[in-house]
Formats: C-alpha cells, sequence, structure tokens
C-alpha cells in the first residue's frame, strides 16, 4: 500500500517529506528558516518532513518557490502530496511553443557573426547560429546524434584537439557540471559528468583557475592557426510557465579582443 505523501516512481517510493527535507539541505536551510519563509510554524515544517502532515496546494507552491526548486521538481513534489501536475511540459516542436522557438532564433541569429546556441538541461543543442555552426564544423557524426554540446567540447575526437587552453575549459566546464548535478541531483547530469571527466585534456586547480583571470576564455584554433579568444554568458526565459522553456538556457559567446571580433567575422 502507498503510504500518505509517497510517489511510486517504478521500483522506488520517494515521499513528500523526502523531497522536502532533500531540497531544503541542499538550499543549507533549517527547518526554521524554511519555516519562517512560507509563513508556517517549524512544528508543522517538521511534520511535514516526517510525513505526519500534508500540506495544502498552496502551501507547496510556496514551498517550490521558497525553495526555487526547477518546475519540473515543483511538479513531482505536487505528485508525491497527491496532487496533479501544474506546470506543463511541450515537445519543443509543438506549436504551444512556436513565439518562443521564434524568439530565440531571433537571438540567435542577432547575435552573429559571433556563436550563440540553445541547449536544454542536459546540455543537448536545441538550435544554434551559423557562426557556432562553424566551429563545429569537421566534429564526426558519431558525437552529432544528438548533439551534446559539453560531451562536443571536450571529447578526444570532438573539439578537444582545437581547444588551446584545454586543461583550463576542461576543469571549468566539469566544475560548472558538478555544480549543476549538486543542484538538481539530475541522474542524467551526474553520467555526463563521469564520461566527460574520462576524456583526457589535463585539468588545473580551481584556486588557480580563479586567480588568473575574471573570466575562464575558450581559445580555439582558427583554421588559419591564430586562437580565437570567447567568453560566454547565459540566458534564460524571466518568468517560464512552461517546464520544457524554463530548462532552456543560450550560451551566447563574446570576443574577448578586437582580433578576435574581426577573425570571426572574416569567417562569417
Amino acid at each position: 500500500m502507498q503510504r500518505p505523501g509517497a510517489k511510486v516512481v517504478g521500483m522506488d517510493t520517494i515521499s513528500l517529506g523526502e523531497l522536502l527535507r532533500d531540497w531544503r539541505q541542499r538550499r543549507r536551510l533549517t527547518q526554521m528558516n524554511l519555516a519562517g519563509a512560507a509563513g508556517v510554524s517549524t512544528r508543522h515544517m517538521s511534520f511535514l518532513e516526517t510525513n505526519r502532515s500534508l500540506p495544502s496546494r498552496a502551501l507547496l507552491l510556496r514551498l517550490g518557490a521558497v525553495l526555487e526548486m526547477p518546475l519540473r521538481e515543483r511538479n513531482r513534489m505536487l505528485v508525491a502530496a497527491g496532487f496533479a501536475p501544474m506546470y506543463r511540459e511541450h515537445r519543443w516542436d509543438e506549436q504551444a511553443l512556436a513565439a518562443a522557438r521564434d524568439a530565440i532564433e531571433r537571438l540567435l541569429a542577432g547575435h552573429e557573426p559571433y556563436p550563440a546556441l540553445a541547449v536544454d538541461r542536459h546540455w543537448n543543442l536545441v538550435s544554434a547560429n551559423s557562426a557556432a555552426q562553424r566551429l563545429m564544423a569537421g566534429v564526426p557524426e558519431s558525437l552529432l546524434s544528438p548533439p551534446n554540446v559539453l560531451r562536443v567540447s571536450l571529447h578526444p575526437h570532438g573539439l578537444a584537439p582545437r581547444i588551446a587552453n584545454l586543461p583550463q575549459w576542461r576543469t571549468h566546464v566539469l566544475e560548472r557540471l558538478r555544480q549543476q548535478h549538486q543542484t538538481t541531483q539530475d541522474p542524467v547530469l551526474l553520467a555526463l559528468l563521469e564520461e566527460l571527466t574520462s576524456y583526457p585534456g589535463g585539468e588545473v586547480a580551481l584556486e588557480s583557475l580563479a586567480a588568473a583571470t575574471l573570466l575562464v576564455p575558450l581559445q580555439m584554433y582558427a583554421p588559419d592557426g591564430q586562437v580565437l579568444s570567447l567568453i560566454s554568458t547565459t540566458t534564460m526565459f524571466g518568468t517560464p510557465n512552461d517546464v520544457t522553456l524554463s530548462e532552456l538556457a543560450i550560451e551566447s559567446f563574446f570576443p574577448t579582443d578586437a582580433r578576435t571580433a574581426e577573425m570571426l567575422r572574416a569567417l562569417a
């Protein structure tokens, strides 16, 4: 028999209390901190985490907001408490996301001649502008079915041989992925992290990486052997109510110097 506040997932039973406690601890909050922010007593918070009390739907949504849980995890919490999911999850090619697709394509195209690409929560490529596609030219088809941008960048048969500062860039990518997995506990990200860690390329100490520069650049060899130096920014939708949109990110690369800017314009 399924106990109150629990959801059966395959062979696993995950209680609402376990989910709440896990996310509270990830955010480094005490029960008192979380209870105060959500407007309930510490005693009630304790009862929720031990499955001795079931919250209202409104309280769960408040807790999800306070804990800054991804929409996918808020749905998971609602289902664990016996409620229907609140946030829809559309496929990227559905008509419901047509406006979002158009906005992203405009952003990517508007960033030319500099590289920009859109990725999902597992770093699978959703779309890329022409400049980004030029940087990935020559990557074996086996790494592009489907393309995962982190795998493509660090694989020895991918872009890794073209990255001039591979140890620094590899350290940056792996640390970013570790932090993402720590935040989400997504098993797919853990598998990707273990795979990428097994690739050669070296790493540097995080302390030396942080002390060396304000931003970690991606330095790639151009076809003529000169080095392109790029830094990246991440853009996400500000107020998504769809799981797919909430997990989508746009990585935009900018030249760090005038020579790189001119070379990218020439390549275009």
